[in-house]
Parts: C-alpha cells; structure tokens; sequence
C-alpha cells in the first residue's frame, strides 16, 4: 500500500525562494516538511499527517512543535513517490497529479494551522530553490 508521505527535518531556520521572492520562511528552531501525495491519499490522511507533525517529539529535548510553538515549512513534493527501481529514469507514477496533490497538502496546511501552528509553505508546481540548516542533521520520515 502506498501511503500520503513525508519527509521532516529538524532545522534551525529554512526559507523557499521562488523567481528571486522569499515566498516562506521560518526562523529559528521547527520544522521543514517535505509532503508527497499519491493517488489514494484523502483530506482524513491529510489530517492524520497535520496531527502527526504537529505532535511528533523530534525537537530539541524530545519536544513536538506542539511544546514549544514551533513554526513549520511545508512543501509539496511529488519526486518523493519517484521510482528508480528500473533504468536510469525515474518514474512518478506512484505521485498524484496536481489537481489531486494541491488540495491535499493545502488541507495539510489548514489542519496544522486549525492545531496551532505557525505554517509556511512554498508555491505548488513552482521552480522553488529550499534552503535550510538541519539540525542534527535529524531527518525522519513519516507516512500515513
């Protein structure tokens, strides 16, 4: 079964520049979350991952974002259902298209912004050009 995930890094400050515009940025300690969507994803996963993020103990001191108001960066990014098993090529067949993927990580965003949270984000389908500092580094990754 293929699952709505993501890929969290603790950071210590992460932005995304799109056409030379800063369009999300967050300061200090949070989080920088990477969110696939696949074709059987539905708003209820949507919800479970906002939950997940939003409570998960990966900060400093085994804290959530929930703790200690962390802020979070959410970014689509369909290349985490990219498939390399065969040739040289990546396929990305597992991803959901746009129309399917883009309400599904909005609602990612309003469910963690429903909880709380300070939520960035970057621009759906757009050339974005992400920076961060892992901290740690700490990477994990989170399916729902």
């Amino acid at each position: 079964m293929v699952r709505m995930r993501a890929v969290v890094q603790r950071v210590d400050g992460a932005a995304v520049v799109v056409d030379g515009e800063t369009v999300g940025e967050i300061i200090g300690q949070g989080l920088c979350v990477l969110v696939g969507v696949t074709h059987e994803d539905t708003p209820e996963k949507a919800a479970q991952l906002a939950r997940k993020l939003w409570s998960v103990r990966i900060l400093e001191d085994e804290k959530s974002c929930s703790d200690v108001a962390a802020p979070l960066l959410v970014i689509s990014q369909f290349t985490l259902y990219g498939d390399a098993r065969k040739g040289r090529r990546p396929t990305w067949n597992a991803a959901a298209p746009g129309g399917v993927a883009e309400p599904l990580v909005d609602e990612v965003v309003a469910r963690l912004r429903a909880l709380g949270a300070h939520v960035e984000t970057g621009r759906f389908g757009a050339d974005m050009k992400v920076s961060l500092t892992n901290n740690g580094p700490f990477t994990v990754l989170i399916e729902v």
